[in-house]
């Protein structure tokens, strides 16, 4: 083989190793899901957290725990954000984030394939992707802890570690150099069909869906709207552009699934993950010129 056919085929290599791959965000959601019910605090959350991180360690991000103690209708329980950097030059960043934790319901084995394991294993996917490519903005990947109630849903009991890395990131001067933040929620299921959100900054929204009618993608994303409280919105609170990709039909208007010991695997598709990522990526490479 010559030098330039060489070179050739490695480059080739590269390039497929860059796109991604709807097949590889499902099996990570798999393997997230094999660690059984994930409520904050589990010994099992503790588990995933370190696959993770040492799926993290092996791509060319910076990788941070970030540790805090939530104050719940349970007491103190000790939680941690999985922040990884993918750096750029322009001083600003985009973060994409999603949560990684289960809801707590006693009684039942809830193990969230989508509703905490497609979020996991989609952000994952996307990782090894980045990891590949050069970015003009630093791009952020956020796992979330906390997302989920403890006990009922209030603005106290929920969206603990977006809470948290929002405060905290206001505190040290973040926030101003993030250009917009797309949180990813139960994106996972075979019928997508992912609603306007309400609460996001118009322009992203808007950004978001001309990318997804560009690619072929406009019968995911629908021109309904609707209002969903989630992890991208203490970031809009304090100013931040952001936006948020959830499915709340699950599989149906009464989003039956939602929260039952039927969010399971069965009910994934990897079509799900690959349209959500390659509207992600694309939007990721039209807000590197903002």
């Amino acid at each position: 083989m010559s030098r330039a056919a060489a070179v050739l085929i490695a480059c080739a290599l590269a390039a497929q190793a860059a796109e991604f791959d709807g097949g590889r965000a499902l099996a990570y959601a798999r393997r997230a899901v094999e660690f059984g019910p994930r409520p904050p605090g589990s010994p099992a959350l503790v588990e995933l957290r370190r696959y993770i991180v040492s799926e993290l360690q092996g791509l060319n991000c910076q990788v941070e725990l970030d540790r805090f103690t939530a104050a719940t209708p349970r007491g103190p329980i000790e939680m941690a954000n999985i922040i990884a950097s993918f750096p750029g030059a322009s001083g600003k960043s985009v973060v994409v984030s999603g949560h990684y934790d289960t809801k707590l319901m006693p009684g039942i084995r809830f193990v969230g394939a989508n509703d905490g394991g497609s979020s996991t294993g989609f952000l994952l996917e996307l990782a090894r992707v980045l990891a590949a490519r050069r970015h003009a903005h630093t791009v952020i990947l956020v796992w979330f802890d906390g997302e989920e109630a403890i006990e009922h849903w209030s603005r106290t009991d929920s969206l603990y570690g977006s809470r948290h890395l929002a405060a905290r990131w206001e505190r040290e001067s973040m926030l101003r150099r993030i250009v917009a933040l797309i949180n990813v929620d139960m994106i996972g299921d075979r019928s997508l069909g992912i609603q306007k959100e309400h609460f996001a900054a118009p322009w992203l929204r808007d950004l978001v869906w001309d990318t997804a009618r560009s690619l072929g993608h406009s019968r995911h994303f629908l021109s309904e709207v609707s209002a969903t409280e989630d992890d991208h919105l203490p970031f809009l609170e304090k100013g931040v552009p952001a936006l948020n990709l959830i499915d709340f039909r699950y599989p149906d208007e009464r989003n039956s699934y939602w929260h039952t010991e039927q969010d399971t695997l069965d009910k994934l598709s990897p079509r799900s993950f690959q349209v959500v990522g390659e509207v992600i990526l694309e939007t990721l490479r039209r807000l590197s010129t903002r």
